[in-house]
């Protein structure tokens, strides 16, 4: 006995939408991209979805579910056409095989960006977030010890020197950590350098004697670094990059030139941001006077030098 129920032979595209599982704006984008035909309106004026163009937008669906690009559906079905008829679903294989290599490089990312988050979590946000060369040098310091500019410092250098850079800066702030002492004397110096603002002029006294202290200061630091065995600790881990990084062979032809040129650019990206043109690139809000403390710093630590 037959039921009394006839189902439509057309739906609108709300009712597509609503069985299919989306939304009748993207229906209108899979027309927009030529997923699919868009289908004769009846006399409202409304697009009405048949059997067939339910099948299809079912697939489309359950495609798009699986992580496949919308351009890629559309070349799927395309060549699943062309296959139906030449007795070949190659190119769609390749689609596929592809989508699988996409899905394994999303699953390496996110099994590094979890990994990264497991890190910020057991070292804390700020430090977490460093390079683990970076971080690790500095994980075992006592909770509190370190300042949030010691490792905004810290970002900056490693964005401008890479991580290796960046390591060997650990180091004064382990020494300044550890030394509660030289902590003092250097908010000391830093207080008096701020101080040199756009009001005290670049000739003024107090920008020699500042920079005297600066001076002294950080001999005095270095020394420490020094006698704790941090430099020897940092000279290690720099022959262990080199040893890892062997300099590439001298060229024989034009092109093993060409690429020596290369190898020598990408080592040079690698390293990062020249301290020049960081220099010019970060937003530094130093007074001239204070600039000019900086230069007369360096210029004393190397005569002590």
């Amino acid at each position: 006995m037959l039921s009394s129920f006839i189902p439509p032979r057309q739906v609108t595209i709300g009712g597509a939408a609503e069985f299919v599982g989306t939304t009748p704006r993207a229906i209108r984008h899979y027309h927009q991209l030529g997923l699919i035909p868009e289908p004769a309106r009846g006399s409202d004026d409304r697009r009405r979805y048949g059997y067939d163009e339910m099948i299809q937008l079912l697939w489309i669906r359950r495609m798009a579910d699986a992580g496949i690009a919308l351009d890629d559906i559309r070349d799927a079905f395309a060549d699943a056409n062309v296959a139906d008829s030449a007795g070949s679903g190659g190119d769609v294989a390749r689609i596929l095989e592809r989508l699988e290599e996409s899905l394994v490089a999303r699953q390496a990312e996110l099994e590094r960006q979890r990994t990264a988050v497991q890190r910020m979590r057991a070292q804390g946000s700020r430090l977490g977030l460093l390079s683990d060369v970076v971080s690790d040098r500095l994980a075992e310091l006592p909770e509190g010890a370190l300042r949030q500019e010691d490792l905004d410092t810290l970002l900056v250098t490693e964005r401008i020197f890479g991580a290796l850079g960046a390591s060997v800066q650990a180091s004064r702030f382990i020494a300044l950590a550890t030394h509660p002492e030289l902590r003092e004397e250097a908010d000391r110096i830093d207080a008096a350098e701020e101080a040199l603002d756009d009001t005290v002029a670049v000739d003024d006294p107090r920008v020699a004697e500042v920079a005297a202290e600066r001076a002294a200061f950080e001999a005095t630091l270095n020394g420490v670094i020094e006698s704790s065995g941090l430099a020897q600790a940092d000279n290690d881990r720099f022959d262990a990059w080199e040893e890892s990084h062997p300099a590439p062979a001298p060229a024989d032809d034009h092109e093993g030139a060409e690429d020596a040129a290369e190898d020598a650019e990408d080592a040079r990206a690698a390293r990062g941001t020249s301290l020049a043109e960081a220099v010019q690139m970060m937003p530094y809000d130093f007074s001239p006077a204070r600039w000019r403390s900086m230069e007369l710093a360096q210029e004393l630590a190397l005569e002590l030098y």
